[in-house]
Protein backbone atom coordinates (compact mmCIF):
# COMPACT_ATOMS: atom_id res chain seq x y z
CA UNK A 1 0.00 0.00 0.00
CA UNK A 2 2.79 2.45 0.90
CA UNK A 3 5.55 3.93 -1.25
CA UNK A 4 8.91 2.20 -1.42
CA UNK A 5 10.45 5.63 -0.88
CA UNK A 6 9.57 5.22 2.80
CA UNK A 7 11.82 3.29 5.23
CA UNK A 8 10.87 -0.41 5.23
CA UNK A 9 11.34 -0.69 9.01
CA UNK A 10 9.70 1.92 11.24
CA UNK A 11 10.56 0.23 14.56
CA UNK A 12 12.73 2.36 16.90
CA UNK A 13 16.33 1.21 17.30
CA UNK A 14 17.60 -0.29 20.54
CA UNK A 15 19.14 2.96 21.81
CA UNK A 16 15.83 4.77 21.38
CA UNK A 17 14.01 2.03 23.26
CA UNK A 18 16.54 2.10 26.12
CA UNK A 19 16.31 5.88 26.47
CA UNK A 20 12.51 5.75 26.43
CA UNK A 21 12.55 3.11 29.20
CA UNK A 22 14.95 5.17 31.33
CA UNK A 23 12.77 8.25 30.98
CA UNK A 24 9.63 6.25 31.76
CA UNK A 25 11.33 5.09 34.98
CA UNK A 26 12.14 8.69 35.91
CA UNK A 27 15.92 8.25 35.56
CA UNK A 28 17.54 11.72 35.35
CA UNK A 29 19.54 12.13 32.15
CA UNK A 30 21.86 14.86 30.93
CA UNK A 31 20.96 15.33 27.29
CA UNK A 32 24.04 16.07 25.21
CA UNK A 33 22.05 15.55 22.02
CA UNK A 34 20.03 18.77 22.47
CA UNK A 35 20.05 20.64 19.17
CA UNK A 36 16.99 22.89 19.57
CA UNK A 37 18.23 26.36 20.53
CA UNK A 38 14.81 27.43 21.80
CA UNK A 39 15.08 24.91 24.67
CA UNK A 40 18.70 25.58 25.63
CA UNK A 41 18.29 28.66 27.80
CA UNK A 42 19.25 31.44 25.40
CA UNK A 43 17.91 34.94 26.05
CA UNK A 44 15.71 35.96 23.13
CA UNK A 45 15.27 39.77 22.95
CA UNK A 46 11.88 41.29 23.73
CA UNK A 47 10.27 42.44 20.52
CA UNK A 48 12.13 39.93 18.37
CA UNK A 49 8.86 38.63 16.93
CA UNK A 50 7.20 42.02 16.49
CA UNK A 51 7.84 41.92 12.75
CA UNK A 52 5.43 39.00 12.45
CA UNK A 53 2.58 41.38 13.35
CA UNK A 54 3.33 43.68 10.40
CA UNK A 55 0.01 44.41 8.69
CA UNK A 56 1.63 43.93 5.29
CA UNK A 57 1.36 40.22 6.01
CA UNK A 58 -2.44 40.46 5.75
CA UNK A 59 -2.13 40.83 2.00
CA UNK A 60 -1.35 37.66 0.05
CA UNK A 61 0.81 38.29 -2.98
CA UNK A 62 2.39 34.92 -3.81
CA UNK A 63 5.89 35.17 -5.22
CA UNK A 64 7.32 31.70 -6.00
CA UNK A 65 10.93 32.71 -5.31
CA UNK A 66 10.03 34.93 -2.35
CA UNK A 67 9.05 38.53 -1.69
CA UNK A 68 11.54 41.04 -3.10
CA UNK A 69 12.03 42.69 0.30
CA UNK A 70 12.83 39.35 1.93
CA UNK A 71 15.29 38.37 -0.79
CA UNK A 72 17.01 41.74 -0.33
CA UNK A 73 17.25 41.11 3.42
CA UNK A 74 18.88 37.72 2.86
CA UNK A 75 21.31 39.19 0.33
CA UNK A 76 22.23 41.83 2.92
CA UNK A 77 22.90 39.08 5.46
CA UNK A 78 25.30 37.42 3.01
CA UNK A 79 27.03 40.80 2.69
CA UNK A 80 27.45 40.79 6.48
CA UNK A 81 29.65 37.73 5.90
CA UNK A 82 31.48 39.45 3.02
CA UNK A 83 29.71 37.29 0.44
CA UNK A 84 28.28 39.21 -2.53
CA UNK A 85 24.89 37.91 -3.68
CA UNK A 86 22.35 39.71 -5.84
CA UNK A 87 18.81 39.58 -4.41
CA UNK A 88 17.51 38.24 -7.71
CA UNK A 89 19.71 35.17 -7.16
CA UNK A 90 18.12 34.43 -3.75
CA UNK A 91 15.25 31.95 -3.37
CA UNK A 92 13.23 31.56 -0.16
CA UNK A 93 12.12 28.16 1.14
CA UNK A 94 10.43 26.79 4.25
CA UNK A 95 13.61 25.10 5.54
CA UNK A 96 16.89 23.54 4.46
CA UNK A 97 15.05 20.24 3.98
CA UNK A 98 12.62 22.06 1.71
CA UNK A 99 15.58 23.53 -0.18
CA UNK A 100 17.06 20.08 -0.76
CA UNK A 101 13.75 18.71 -1.97
CA UNK A 102 13.31 21.57 -4.45
CA UNK A 103 16.86 21.11 -5.71
CA UNK A 104 16.42 17.35 -6.14
CA UNK A 105 13.31 18.09 -8.20
CA UNK A 106 15.23 20.70 -10.20
CA UNK A 107 18.24 18.56 -11.07
CA UNK A 108 17.20 14.93 -10.80
CA UNK A 109 14.95 12.41 -12.46
CA UNK A 110 13.92 9.32 -10.46
CA UNK A 111 16.95 7.05 -10.18
CA UNK A 112 19.52 9.83 -10.52
CA UNK A 113 22.19 10.30 -7.86
CA UNK A 114 23.78 13.03 -5.78
CA UNK A 115 27.11 12.74 -3.98
CA UNK A 116 26.91 13.45 -0.24
CA UNK A 117 29.63 13.67 2.42
CA UNK A 118 30.11 11.04 5.12
CA UNK A 119 30.28 11.48 8.05
CA UNK A 120 27.52 14.09 7.89
CA UNK A 121 23.79 14.67 8.25
CA UNK A 122 21.82 11.44 8.62
CA UNK A 123 18.96 13.22 6.85
CA UNK A 124 20.46 13.17 3.35
CA UNK A 125 19.52 9.58 2.57
CA UNK A 126 15.92 10.11 3.68
CA UNK A 127 15.49 13.39 1.80
CA UNK A 128 16.95 11.97 -1.38
CA UNK A 129 14.93 8.78 -1.17
CA UNK A 130 11.67 10.69 -0.77
CA UNK A 131 12.39 12.35 -4.12
CA UNK A 132 13.38 9.09 -5.81
CA UNK A 133 17.07 10.04 -5.76
CA UNK A 134 20.08 8.00 -4.62
CA UNK A 135 22.42 9.59 -2.07
CA UNK A 136 25.87 8.24 -2.84
CA UNK A 137 28.36 8.94 0.00
CA UNK A 138 31.91 10.16 -0.45
CA UNK A 139 34.16 9.77 2.55
CA UNK A 140 35.70 12.61 4.52
CA UNK A 141 39.04 11.42 5.86
CA UNK A 142 40.67 12.56 9.09
CA UNK A 143 44.39 13.40 8.81
CA UNK A 144 44.75 15.94 11.61
CA UNK A 145 41.73 17.64 10.05
CA UNK A 146 38.83 16.32 7.99
CA UNK A 147 39.49 16.53 4.26
CA UNK A 148 37.79 15.50 1.05
CA UNK A 149 39.43 13.84 -1.94
CA UNK A 150 38.14 15.03 -5.31
CA UNK A 151 39.61 11.89 -6.88
CA UNK A 152 37.07 9.86 -4.93
CA UNK A 153 34.30 12.01 -6.36
CA UNK A 154 35.58 11.17 -9.84
CA UNK A 155 35.38 7.47 -9.05
CA UNK A 156 31.82 7.78 -7.71
CA UNK A 157 30.33 10.03 -10.38
CA UNK A 158 28.65 8.48 -13.39
CA UNK A 159 26.18 9.43 -16.10
CA UNK A 160 23.32 9.63 -13.59
CA UNK A 161 25.10 11.89 -11.09
CA UNK A 162 23.54 15.34 -10.96
CA UNK A 163 25.04 17.24 -8.04
CA UNK A 164 27.65 17.26 -5.28
CA UNK A 165 26.54 18.23 -1.77
CA UNK A 166 29.02 19.74 0.66
CA UNK A 167 28.39 20.87 4.24
CA UNK A 168 30.64 23.61 5.62
CA UNK A 169 30.92 23.70 8.58
CA UNK A 170 30.04 20.05 8.46
CA UNK A 171 27.80 18.42 11.03
CA UNK A 172 29.13 16.71 13.08
CA UNK A 173 32.82 16.87 12.15
CA UNK A 174 32.97 20.68 12.27
CA UNK A 175 35.18 20.76 9.20
CA UNK A 176 35.15 23.81 6.92
CA UNK A 177 36.08 23.63 3.26
CA UNK A 178 39.42 25.22 2.49
CA UNK A 179 39.78 27.59 -0.43
CA UNK A 180 41.68 24.89 -2.30
CA UNK A 181 38.90 22.34 -1.68
CA UNK A 182 36.27 24.82 -2.84
CA UNK A 183 38.23 25.51 -6.03
CA UNK A 184 38.65 21.78 -6.62
CA UNK A 185 34.92 21.15 -6.14
CA UNK A 186 34.08 23.94 -8.58
CA UNK A 187 36.49 22.61 -11.18
CA UNK A 188 35.15 19.08 -10.78
CA UNK A 189 31.50 20.12 -11.01
CA UNK A 190 32.10 22.48 -13.93
CA UNK A 191 33.94 19.77 -15.88
CA UNK A 192 31.12 17.26 -15.31
CA UNK A 193 28.17 19.64 -15.69
CA UNK A 194 27.13 19.06 -12.07
CA UNK A 195 25.59 21.47 -9.57
CA UNK A 196 27.48 22.20 -6.35
CA UNK A 197 25.24 22.57 -3.28
CA UNK A 198 26.90 24.04 -0.20
CA UNK A 199 25.01 23.70 3.08
CA UNK A 200 26.31 26.65 5.10
CA UNK A 201 23.72 26.81 7.87
CA UNK A 202 26.41 26.73 10.59
CA UNK A 203 28.60 29.38 8.95
CA UNK A 204 28.34 31.85 11.84
CA UNK A 205 29.64 29.45 14.47
CA UNK A 206 33.42 29.22 14.31
CA UNK A 207 35.49 27.20 16.77
CA UNK A 208 39.04 26.92 15.44
CA UNK A 209 38.84 28.01 11.78
CA UNK A 210 41.72 27.22 9.48
CA UNK A 211 43.44 30.33 8.13
CA UNK A 212 42.74 29.02 4.64
CA UNK A 213 39.04 28.37 5.31
CA UNK A 214 36.64 29.20 2.52
CA UNK A 215 33.98 31.76 3.48
CA UNK A 216 31.40 30.28 1.11
CA UNK A 217 31.02 27.98 -1.86
CA UNK A 218 29.97 31.18 -3.65
CA UNK A 219 33.60 32.39 -3.46
CA UNK A 220 34.21 30.65 -6.81
CA UNK A 221 32.10 30.97 -9.95
CA UNK A 222 33.08 28.12 -12.25
CA UNK A 223 30.10 25.85 -11.56
CA UNK A 224 26.40 26.37 -10.92
CA UNK A 225 26.47 26.75 -7.15
CA UNK A 226 23.82 26.98 -4.45
CA UNK A 227 24.49 28.11 -0.87
CA UNK A 228 21.91 27.10 1.78
CA UNK A 229 21.05 28.98 4.96
CA UNK A 230 18.10 29.73 7.23
CA UNK A 231 16.70 31.30 10.38
CA UNK A 232 16.91 28.00 12.25
CA UNK A 233 20.66 28.31 12.75
CA UNK A 234 21.44 31.93 11.88
CA UNK A 235 19.32 33.39 14.71
CA UNK A 236 18.17 30.27 16.56
CA UNK A 237 14.56 30.33 15.34
CA UNK A 238 13.74 26.94 13.82
CA UNK A 239 10.02 27.34 14.53
CA UNK A 240 9.65 30.22 12.05
CA UNK A 241 10.37 27.92 9.10
CA UNK A 242 12.36 30.10 6.72
CA UNK A 243 15.32 28.90 4.71
CA UNK A 244 17.03 30.27 1.65
CA UNK A 245 19.16 29.40 -1.32
CA UNK A 246 21.65 31.78 -2.95
CA UNK A 247 22.74 30.93 -6.48
CA UNK A 248 26.17 31.57 -7.92
CA UNK A 249 28.08 30.76 -11.06
CA UNK A 250 27.87 31.74 -14.73
CA UNK A 251 24.70 33.62 -15.65
CA UNK A 252 24.16 31.16 -18.51
CA UNK A 253 23.60 28.48 -15.86
CA UNK A 254 21.97 30.49 -13.08
CA UNK A 255 19.27 32.10 -15.23
CA UNK A 256 17.68 28.88 -16.55
CA UNK A 257 18.05 27.23 -13.13
CA UNK A 258 16.02 30.01 -11.53
CA UNK A 259 13.44 29.91 -14.33
CA UNK A 260 12.88 26.19 -13.84
CA UNK A 261 12.96 26.50 -10.05
CA UNK A 262 10.27 29.17 -10.20
CA UNK A 263 7.91 26.66 -11.80
CA UNK A 264 8.59 24.11 -9.05
CA UNK A 265 8.29 26.65 -6.23
CA UNK A 266 5.08 28.04 -7.72
CA UNK A 267 3.58 24.56 -7.46
CA UNK A 268 4.04 24.50 -3.68
CA UNK A 269 4.29 28.12 -2.46
CA UNK A 270 5.52 26.75 0.86
CA UNK A 271 6.82 29.94 2.52
CA UNK A 272 4.39 31.91 4.70
CA UNK A 273 4.00 35.65 4.09
CA UNK A 274 4.43 36.87 7.73
CA UNK A 275 7.93 35.45 8.11
CA UNK A 276 8.98 36.90 4.76
CA UNK A 277 7.72 40.35 5.77
CA UNK A 278 9.54 40.01 9.10
CA UNK A 279 12.85 38.54 7.94
CA UNK A 280 14.78 41.82 7.86
CA UNK A 281 13.69 42.58 11.43
CA UNK A 282 14.46 39.02 12.54
CA UNK A 283 17.96 39.02 11.08
CA UNK A 284 18.76 42.40 12.62
CA UNK A 285 17.26 41.87 16.07
CA UNK A 286 18.25 38.20 16.24
CA UNK A 287 21.95 39.06 16.11
CA UNK A 288 22.29 38.92 19.94
CA UNK A 289 20.92 35.36 19.90
CA UNK A 290 23.48 34.40 17.26
CA UNK A 291 26.23 35.87 19.43
CA UNK A 292 25.01 33.97 22.52
CA UNK A 293 25.04 30.72 20.58
CA UNK A 294 28.50 31.43 19.16
CA UNK A 295 29.86 32.22 22.62
CA UNK A 296 28.36 29.11 24.17
CA UNK A 297 29.47 26.58 21.56
CA UNK A 298 33.01 27.95 21.72
CA UNK A 299 33.00 27.87 25.54
CA UNK A 300 31.70 24.31 25.67
CA UNK A 301 34.12 23.14 23.00
CA UNK A 302 37.08 24.56 24.93
CA UNK A 303 35.78 23.02 28.19
CA UNK A 304 35.53 19.63 26.50
CA UNK A 305 39.06 19.87 25.13
CA UNK A 306 40.37 20.85 28.55
CA UNK A 307 38.59 17.94 30.25
CA UNK A 308 39.85 15.49 27.64
CA UNK A 309 43.47 16.41 28.38
CA UNK A 310 43.12 14.33 31.57
CA UNK A 311 41.76 11.25 29.79
CA UNK A 312 44.41 9.50 27.74
CA UNK A 313 42.02 7.08 26.07
CA UNK A 314 39.85 9.90 24.67
CA UNK A 315 40.52 12.67 22.25
CA UNK A 316 38.37 15.50 20.98
CA UNK A 317 38.77 15.68 17.22
CA UNK A 318 39.61 19.18 16.00
CA UNK A 319 36.56 21.10 14.78
CA UNK A 320 36.58 24.39 12.92
CA UNK A 321 32.92 25.32 13.33
CA UNK A 322 29.37 24.21 14.05
CA UNK A 323 27.37 23.06 17.07
CA UNK A 324 28.82 19.57 17.58
CA UNK A 325 31.93 17.90 18.96
CA UNK A 326 33.28 14.44 18.17
CA UNK A 327 35.01 12.39 20.85
CA UNK A 328 37.02 9.35 19.82
CA UNK A 329 37.66 6.57 22.29
CA UNK A 330 38.82 2.95 22.15
CA UNK A 331 36.80 0.95 19.61
CA UNK A 332 36.18 -1.87 22.06
CA UNK A 333 32.43 -2.02 21.49
CA UNK A 334 29.94 -0.94 18.83
CA UNK A 335 29.03 2.73 19.02
CA UNK A 336 25.40 1.95 19.82
CA UNK A 337 26.47 -0.21 22.75
CA UNK A 338 28.67 2.61 24.02
CA UNK A 339 25.83 5.13 23.77
CA UNK A 340 23.57 2.71 25.67
CA UNK A 341 26.21 2.23 28.36
CA UNK A 342 26.62 6.00 28.69
CA UNK A 343 22.86 6.36 29.16
CA UNK A 344 22.46 3.47 31.58
CA UNK A 345 25.69 3.81 33.59
CA UNK A 346 26.57 7.48 33.14
CA UNK A 347 23.12 9.01 32.92
CA UNK A 348 24.05 10.99 29.81
CA UNK A 349 22.73 10.94 26.26
CA UNK A 350 25.06 11.20 23.27
CA UNK A 351 24.82 10.37 19.59
CA UNK A 352 26.61 7.19 18.52
CA UNK A 353 28.98 7.71 15.62
CA UNK A 354 27.08 5.39 13.28
CA UNK A 355 24.17 7.85 13.37
CA UNK A 356 26.32 10.14 11.20
CA UNK A 357 27.82 7.32 9.10
CA UNK A 358 31.29 7.17 10.63
CA UNK A 359 33.01 4.24 8.95
CA UNK A 360 34.28 2.60 12.15
CA UNK A 361 33.40 2.32 15.83
CA UNK A 362 34.90 4.46 18.57
CA UNK A 363 33.06 7.76 18.11
CA UNK A 364 30.44 9.63 20.10
CA UNK A 365 28.99 13.00 19.14
CA UNK A 366 27.66 15.61 21.55
CA UNK A 367 25.90 18.93 21.10
CA UNK A 368 27.68 22.11 22.14
CA UNK A 369 24.38 23.98 22.62
CA UNK A 370 23.77 22.58 26.10
CA UNK A 371 23.90 25.10 29.02
CA UNK A 372 27.53 25.26 30.27
CA UNK A 373 27.13 23.74 33.75
CA UNK A 374 25.08 20.88 32.38
CA UNK A 375 27.51 20.40 29.52
CA UNK A 376 30.53 20.22 31.82
CA UNK A 377 28.83 17.65 34.04
CA UNK A 378 27.70 15.55 31.09
CA UNK A 379 31.01 15.73 29.25
CA UNK A 380 32.87 14.69 32.40
CA UNK A 381 30.61 11.64 32.73
CA UNK A 382 31.17 10.72 29.08
CA UNK A 383 34.94 10.85 29.42
CA UNK A 384 34.95 9.02 32.75
CA UNK A 385 32.63 6.27 31.48
CA UNK A 386 34.86 5.72 28.43
CA UNK A 387 38.24 6.13 30.13
CA UNK A 388 37.77 5.91 33.90
CA UNK A 389 38.54 8.64 36.47
CA UNK A 390 40.61 11.60 35.25
CA UNK A 391 44.37 11.27 35.57
CA UNK A 392 45.92 13.61 38.11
Amino acid sequence: MFSQRLPPDLDPNRLTRVVAALRADGVPLIDLTASNPTTCGFDYPLGLLEGLADRRALRYEPQPLGLASAREAVAADYARRSVAVSPDRVVLTASSSDSYSLLFKLFCDPGDAVLVPAPSYPLFEHLARLDGVTARPYRLEFHGRWTLDVHELSALADARTRAVLAVSPNNPTGSILTRAETRALHAFCASRGLALVGDEVFCDYLLMPDADASVSVLDEEQALTISLGGLSKSVGLPQLKLGWMAFGGPDSLVRPALQHLEIIADTYLSVATPVQVAVSHLLEHGAPVRQQIADRVLLNYNVLRSLAEHHRACRVLPAEGGWSAVVQGPAIMPDEERAIALAQDGGVLVYPGFFFDFDRDGYVVMSLLVPPAEFRAGASRVLETIDGPAAS
